[in-house]
């Protein structure tokens, strides 16, 4: 279900538990209130994302936040990873298209004011690696709950321990 809408996601989980008659935004209210409750006490960061997301701002590079969650939860998540991090954010609700459309990632190079063929999409789910190829991105795949491995015109790195600026320069030149 990673990269699916909250909906979506709450239809399959009632489907596999046998439930289907329950609804699914009442789920999800239910889900997001929990969600926001827990962003609030602290996200936790990825290895190494914090270290990258610092290099790159210091770096100047311009960054946009893509996401198939919802606007009112990532503007949560948010507060705790620093929204000036951002300069742009393009959340599930905001487009009629999301992931895996290429919309939400055209949306982004166009705020950033950037050729998306020079953007790098860093993803963990294969409608999020879907929608950024679409769309143009050069990709780099790092698996968190989700398989990435079996995808291909992607690069793949196992964490962003090893990711720096340089890294991810050398992925734009070479695509």
């Amino acid at each position: 279900m990673v990269g699916n809408s909250m909906t979506e996601s709450m239809t399959i989980l009632h489907e596999d538990i046998g439930q289907s008659w329950r609804d699914p935004d009442t789920s999800v209210e239910l889900l997001e209130r929990r969600v926001i409750e827990l962003f609030r006490t602290g996200m936790i960061w990825r290895p190494g994302a914090a270290e990258l997301l610092t290099a790159l701002r210091m770096a100047g590079v311009p960054l946009a936040l893509v996401t198939a969650t919802r606007r009112h939860l990532a503007e949560v998540a948010l507060e705790t990873i620093g929204p000036a991090n951002f300069q742009a954010v393009v959340c599930g609700d905001d487009l009629d298209e999301t992931k895996p459309h290429p919309m939400p990632y055209l949306t982004a190079a166009a705020l950033l004011g950037a050729d998306v063929r020079a953007c790098v999409a860093i993803e963990d789910s294969p409608n999020g690696v879907a929608s950024a190829l679409a769309a143009g991105a050069v990709v780099l795949a790092v698996p968190c709950e989700v398989d990435l491995s079996h995808l291909t015109g992607v690069t793949h790195v196992p964490s962003l321990v090893d990711v720096d600026p340089d890294f991810l320069d050398k992925l734009v030149a070479a695509a």
